[in-house]
């Protein structure tokens, strides 16, 4: 999740103050991803820096923000906004799953039941797919854009889940063919000495 880029699009709408800032993302997620006002400063800062947003001495409607500082995106910030919102979602092939980790090094360690690892993972993602779906079946048809938008979010955790699963049971269903190979045995330590340093660069001849 970008928290930079959301924050530049809500601050497209108007000028911010950091409070005012972790509501309306709050608000638009349906406080899924929560920020604390730190995070949000922190971001700030950095936004500050690269030139996307400026402080403002713009003052709010709230009675409760006199004093606060409020943020105010530049051009070069909402350029960036627009770019966001008109590019895919890269996902690298290189992203570190910790779940995925976690059962590539189980499957290579000794006396560890590498089903019961996957049974249990298996348990916790049904039992939070159940609370999701009920959650969002108890919601009913959305009647606000803020209704919707929580229900997109609560919608790609209920796909999120039932993917978690399908991958839990292929995987349960690869380690037993290669059990039954006798492939799944525990990875010894490498008695190879690492060199140390960084690898010498191939030149190109």
């Amino acid at each position: 999740m970008s928290v930079r880029q959301s924050l530049l699009a809500i601050l497209d709408q108007g000028p911010c103050y950091g409070y005012q800032l972790r509501s309306e993302f709050d608000r638009r997620t349906g406080s899924t991803w929560p920020l604390n006002v730190g995070q949000i400063y922190n971001t700030l800062d950095r936004l500050e820096r690269d030139g996307l947003v400026e402080k403002t001495d713009v003052e709010g409607s709230d009675p409760d923000s006199s004093g606060q500082i409020y943020y105010r995106i530049t051009d070069a910030g909402s350029a960036e906004v627009a770019g966001w919102l008109g590019s895919p979602v890269e996902r690298s092939a290189a992203t570190r799953d910790e779940l995925a980790i976690k059962l590539a090094i189980a499957v290579t360690l000794p006396g560890v039941d590498i089903a019961q690892v996957i049974q249990v993972q298996r348990t916790a993602t049904l039992r939070t797919l159940q609370e999701l779906t009920k959650t969002k079946n108890a919601s009913g048809d959305p009647e606000s854009s803020e209704e919707l938008a929580w229900l997109l979010v609560v919608d790609s955790m209920i796909f999120q889940a039932e993917a978690e699963v399908r991958w839990l049971d292929h995987s349960e269903a690869r380690l037993a063919r290669a059990s039954a190979a006798g492939l799944a045995s525990p990875l010894p330590l490498s008695t190879e000495v690492p060199k140390r340093g960084r690898p010498a660069k191939v030149v190109a001849r």
